[in-house]
């Protein structure tokens, strides 16, 4: 039986759990990136940019943390094809929603965010969400465990 539910998951979803992976591994460096930035770093920075860094409070981090390093176990979960990439997707997905929330209802940073800056988070929110999907799509077709 177990032979047959090896044989039973395509290559597709592979191919997209890797790169669900890769794109959580994408975020992490991001996160790291941003949160391990020098005061001199941030002023070097164009006076915008330096402005939307330094609006962002510490709930901010919190969201963006468990968006990318929950995201990061889920895919891990979903390479193993355990049953526990779901939820963690999930609260991953919750972290996104959670991060750009905080951006749009956080006055500091909804002052000095430019209009064009909220293309990317959409985008962003998407591709977790369909990553999301995939892990309830392959728990509902029985490939994990």
């Amino acid at each position: 039986m177990n032979e047959q539910t090896q044989s039973a998951v395509p290559a597709w979803y592979w191919i997209a759990a890797v790169l669900a992976l890769l794109f959580e591994c994408l975020g992490c460096y991001l996160y790291l990136a941003e949160v391990m930035m020098t005061d001199a770093q941030i002023a070097a920075l164009p006076i915008d940019q330096g402005a939307m860094l330094a609006a962002r409070p510490a709930i901010y981090y919190a969201a963006f943390a468990i968006a990318v390093w929950v995201g990061l176990a889920g895919t891990v979960f979903l390479l193993m094809r355990r049953k526990l990439a779901e939820p963690l997707l999930l609260a991953s997905l919750v972290g996104v929603i959670a991060q750009f929330g905080i951006a749009v209802l956080t006055p500091a940073m909804s002052q000095v965010t430019p209009d064009s800056a909220y293309t990317l988070p959409i985008v962003i929110g998407v591709i977790c969400y369909g990553i999301y999907m995939l892990s309830r799509t392959a728990r509902k077709r029985s490939w994990l465990r």
